[in-house]
Order: C-alpha cells, then sequence, then structure tokens
C-alpha cells in the first residue's frame, strides 16, 4: 500500500509541476541549427515525431533547421515521452498517432491546431482543456506556453512567434520580454525582445497533461482556426474562442 501511495504522490506531483518539467527539457534541446519555414524543416520535424509499438518517441536533434511552433511542439511532446517513460503518464495508440506531426493544414488534427495562425496553441488548450490560457504578463510563470503577436493583425496578415515564457528583464533600462524557441536566424535558442515590440500576448498553462488522452476525439477541423489562413481575427474573438473572460 506504501509503495502504491508513493507512485501516486510521485505522479501527481510530477502533473502538477509542469512548468518546471517543460524548463528542464528545454535544457536538453538542441542548440542552433539554424531557422527555416520550408519543406526540408517541415520533412525535418515530420522525422523527429515518431511512434513504435504506442509509444511515442521524440529525437529532437533531427528537426534541424526548425520554425518556432515546431520546436515549442517538440517539447510538449517530449514532455509526453518523459512522463510515458517515467511511468506517470499513459496514452492510448489513438492518441499517440493524433499527436504526429503529418503535414496537416492549418486547424486540422492536433498539429494542424497547434500551428495555426492566430491562437492556435490556446484554442487547442481550450478544446482539449489542458490548462488555462490568459493574457495578463504579470500572471505568467517560466514554463508557460506563449504567443506572441509582433502587430496587432491576428490570421491572415499576423506576424506572430510560438515561444516559452522564460521571464522579464530589464535591457538598458526598458523592460524586456525572455523566451525560448527555435528564431530567426540561429534556430534553437533563448531570446529577449523589448516588452514594447509585443503588441499581444496569449500565455497558456499546461497544467492538464493527462487530458491529451482525448487526442483523437477532436473534430478532423477546427473552422475558426482553419479560417485564420484566409481571414483575421479580433482580440475579443480571440479571447472568446480561448475561453478568456
Amino acid at each position: 500500500m506504501k509503495t502504491l501511495l508513493a507512485l501516486l504522490c510521485l505522479s501527481v506531483c510530477a502533473m502538477a509541476n509542469q512548468n518546471a518539467l517543460i524548463l528542464d527539457i528545454i535544457q536538453d534541446m538542441p542548440k542552433g541549427g539554424g531557422y527555416a519555414t520550408n519543406l526540408a524543416s517541415q520533412n525535418a520535424l515530420a522525422s523527429a515525431i515518431q511512434a513504435n509499438n504506442g509509444e511515442l518517441i521524440i529525437r529532437a536533434s533531427t528537426a534541424k533547421p526548425s520554425y518556432c511552433s515546431g520546436a515549442t511542439y517538440l517539447v510538449l511532446l517530449r514532455l509526453v515521452e518523459h512522463l510515458a517513460l517515467d511511468k506517470k503518464l499513459t496514452l492510448p495508440p489513438d492518441a499517440i498517432d493524433a499527436l504526429l506531426m503529418k503535414r496537416q493544414a492549418d486547424g486540422k488534427g492536433i498539429w494542424g491546431r497547434w500551428n495555426a495562425n492566430g491562437p492556435g496553441t490556446a484554442r487547442l488548450f481550450y478544446e482539449l482543456e489542458l490548462g488555462p490560457n490568459f493574457q495578463e504578463l504579470e500572471k505568467a510563470r517560466a514554463g508557460d506556453f506563449l504567443k506572441i503577436f509582433w502587430t496587432e493583425e491576428i490570421g491572415k496578415l499576423e506576424r506572430g512567434h510560438s515561444v516559452i515564457f522564460l521571464g522579464t528583464e530589464t535591457v538598458d533600462g526598458k523592460p524586456h520580454v525572455r523566451f525560448w524557441s527555435s528564431n530567426q536566424e540561429a534556430g534553437y535558442g533563448a531570446k529577449s525582445v523589448p516588452l514594447t515590440k509585443c503588441k499581444i500576448l496569449l500565455f497558456s498553462r499546461l497544467e492538464n497533461l493527462e487530458n491529451l488522452v482525448r487526442a483523437s476525439k477532436l473534430p478532423a477541423t477546427d473552422p475558426y482556426l482553419a479560417s485564420m489562413l484566409t481571414k483575421s481575427s479580433s482580440q475579443s474573438e480571440m479571447r472568446a474562442k480561448c475561453g478568456i473572460k
């Protein structure tokens, strides 16, 4: 009985401190490798995410060159892999298959949601109840997923960056946002940018990774995210779609 309780405690503690695990995973991610959003980088990402006998196998070092949404997705999946190896998370084969990167278009499947224009990651968090979405910088913690919008545009005309928040700092007397991702031009690594350059911030905190068990049960396409290829969205619509009141 004591052994079972100890194992349950370890599982609960690990799942409750997912931000800390994310930060640990970042330390083991590749460095550099170049940045690109071309066919080569997509093929490299797909080859880095494999499944064998119902187990997720992540080889992040092969995902070079890389790009931002691919980098943050690899961190998410390495967390899944890590907890599965430690017997702290079990996903059925259909959920594992749903997590594979199959070059799905924006809004289609798990990867297509994560990679979509607009609030791709946050929308997926809301759909699967993976954790809360919010916009207040003062609420953010290191290890939160973050979508930075460089302009006020959301959707078709947006310029954005999928990152993992590391904190804030002051550089030359100006507040900066520090994050990890695949960044132009270097690739994997940390970067700091002036807060004034971040026109919209959208945070997602991972709290319920076990809800990925429902990954294969989502509708094949999220119409809102799919529409972000050809339409623009407003902040009010974005917040509503991500469960932000």
